[in-house]
């Protein structure tokens, strides 16, 4: 194990130092067996494979072991299990320990990623086809459900499912029965499903991307894990973990990292999680000619921070935008519409519009409820300037229609 020396330049803390002189002030450890979270009561074969189910899971965090904890307890049902968090916080890994912990361990364990498939193809790649179901299908293909029948399914960024498809994924989920592209027979199967997705699967509800009763129907057993910034106290340890893989590939000796290089790295937000920090190791390890830790600090520029903060801005204003014109109807002008209520003027918000490469999608709706509120206003005027004795039109909303009712008038003065 690589010595986590960090004093060359200035003392480090005990716990990050190696030195264990009480359980009170042990080093933080690699947690591969699971013992923090193992159950007194547990059966056998579970405390069995433990081990093998965390192995690769580096980190003694609180955040850490609560995951690590919903993932014991969901793991021997069949439930479907949703994994929510961003890219390279381990969610694949997550999805094999469920698999290993289940009492399907002995199945087939069938990993496929949604986004790594065009569109157009990815009905094929899941449900399989007949020979002849398109120009090309040459055999018959058995698809990612199939393969995974009896065992589990692991679909990673589920998210960018088409919407079209999100229908024919949903009936597999409730009914466990599915046809094959260009077949009319039913094909049953018994899977286990997990998914995984970086994105807010909420919001895309919300702005109609994703499909409410498919994301309902994934969310009966969510497990949120956290960034590598919300867990700073496992980066020694993955740092030291990571140095040490990467040494040993490289044959080089390097037990020495420098308590300032260290604080630097637990101080850095890690956009890109434990992914990223594990990239910077193996670059730190190929530019190190000594026995010290080489890291390249100037890697870590806080313009990166500062545009994905930006980005969020961005998205903050863009999403508080489009509310507003919801609210309002698509107003945007008038002492009624969207640029007072936001305290701009109508051209400003029409240039952010544009600037927020809303246009499109804001622009259509923008005209489509322009058009309505012109014929609505035009028929609020017929109704003030009808003559008196004269048939009206009484209008009735109903599943967003306009009906009229004529009733006569005969009798009733302006």
């Amino acid at each position: 194990m690589a010595s986590a020396v960090y004093g060359m330049q200035s003392s480090w803390p005990a716990k990050w130092s190696g030195e264990s002189k009480s359980a009170g002030d042990a080093p933080m450890e690699i947690v591969r067996s699971g013992e923090d979270i193992a159950e007194s009561d547990a059966s056998p074969a579970t405390e069995e494979s433990i081990p093998r189910a965390f192995e690769g899971m580096i980190g003694a965090s609180e955040a850490l072991k609560r995951v690590l904890a919903h993932v014991k307890t969901v793991a021997p049902t069949d439930a479907t299990v949703l994994l929510e968090g961003e890219t390279g916080t381990g969610k694949e890994l997550i999805s094999q320990a469920i698999h290993t912990l289940s009492q399907r361990r002995a199945r087939k364990f069938v990993k496929f990623n949604c986004a790594a498939i065009p569109p157009g193809l990815l009905e094929s790649e899941l449900f399989g086809h007949e020979r002849g179901a398109f120009t090309g299908a040459i055999t018959r293909k058995i698809g990612r459900f199939e393969l995974a029948d009896k065992g589990t399914l692991f679909l990673d960024e589920v998210g960018d499912i088409p919407l079209e498809l999100q229908a024919k994924l949903l009936r597999v989920l409730q009914e466990q029965e599915f046809e094959r592209l260009g077949s009319t027979q039913t094909q049953r199967v018994d899977v286990r499903f997990i998914a995984a997705t970086n994105r807010n699967l909420a919001e895309m509800v919300s702005s109609k991307e994703f499909r409410d009763d498919l994301y309902f129907r994934l969310k009966v057993f969510p497990i949120a894990i956290p960034p590598l910034r919300e867990r700073k106290e496992d980066i020694p340890v993955l740092v030291e973990f990571f140095l040490q893989e990467f040494s040993r590939r490289m044959n080089k000796q390097i037990d020495t990292i420098l308590a300032s290089t260290m604080e630097r790295l637990i101080e850095y937000s890690w956009p890109g999680n434990i992914r990223e920090l594990q990239n910077f190791i193996e670059r730190a390890v190929i530019l190190s000619t000594g026995s010290t830790l080489g890291a390249p600090l100037e890697d870590l520029k806080s313009p990166v921070e500062t545009t994905l903060v930006a980005a969020t801005l961005k998205q903050a204003e863009s999403g508080h935008i489009l509310k507003v014109l919801r609210e309002t109807r698509w107003v945007v002008g008038g002492p009624r519409g969207a640029a007072v209520r936001l305290g701009l003027k109508r051209t400003t918000l029409m240039g952010k519009m544009r600037r927020l490469r809303k246009l499109t999608q804001v622009s259509g709706s923008w005209h489509r409820a322009q058009k309505e509120n012109r014929l609505s206003a035009t028929k609020e005027r017929i109704w003030e300037q009808r003559p008196p004795g004269e048939a009206i039109a009484l209008r009735s909303y109903e599943h967003g229609r306009d009906q009229r009712i004529w009733k006569s008038n005969k009798n009733q003065k302006r």
